[in-house]
């Protein structure tokens, strides 16, 4: 059984996917969720789902060794980045080498990097009148949306599209492969 953090920032939206996905799954287990924000509903899902989690502030993860205790105390296989904003620090990237993931809703290179994120990257495909969008699924490295590129997948934006439409056609794609991705990766691992 390999074991999974999922780290996020907000609502947790995906990371409740990814833990209702692997519930039915002899494979893989969500073992913990850790949040940089105590106020994200990540943790009432988390709470929710009978699942350990962690709050940490910027000190415990720039600074200490915090983090990387409570990773190995869990006897963490591989980390899952849905929806978290801080950049990881090289010694979690060290490590965990290729055992990070993250998932970035546009279509890497474009509309990647410091800021690019949620909303803000829906409003900037609208803003520059791209045809399709979509989300990328990639390694982590020290880099913002710089790791290799492990899988794309693609959507349609219509002229009428509203950057609310289209963060619901990519919630879509990413619901429906990010736990398919995650399970792939996580065994050939």
């Amino acid at each position: 059984m390999k074991k999974i953090a999922i780290f996020a920032s907000g609502s947790g939206t995906n990371a409740e996917n990814i833990i209702a996905t692997y519930k039915i799954n002899k494979n893989i287990e969500v073992v913990a969720i850790f949040s940089n924000n105590k106020n994200a509903y990540v943790i009432q899902r988390a709470i929710n789902h009978n699942i350990k989690h962690y709050i940490f502030s910027r000190t415990d993860f720039y600074n200490s060794s915090n983090i990387i205790d409570l990773l190995k105390e869990n006897e963490i296989d591989f980390i899952v980045l849905a929806g978290f904003l801080w950049l990881i620090p090289e010694n979690i990237i060290d490590l965990f080498p290729n055992k990070i993931i993250n998932i970035h809703p546009a279509l890497l290179p474009k509309y990647g990097g410091k800021g690019m994120y949620g909303m803000h990257v829906h409003q900037a495909v609208v803003d520059n009148k791209e045809k399709e969008t979509g989300i990328t699924i990639h390694y982590v490295n020290k880099e913002y949306d710089k790791g290799d590129i492990i899988f794309q997948a693609r959507c349609k934006v219509v002229r009428e599209d509203t950057a609310d439409d289209i963060a619901k056609k990519v919630h879509e794609l990413e619901y429906t492969h990010f736990p398919e991705i995650i399970e792939k990766v996580v065994l050939k691992s």
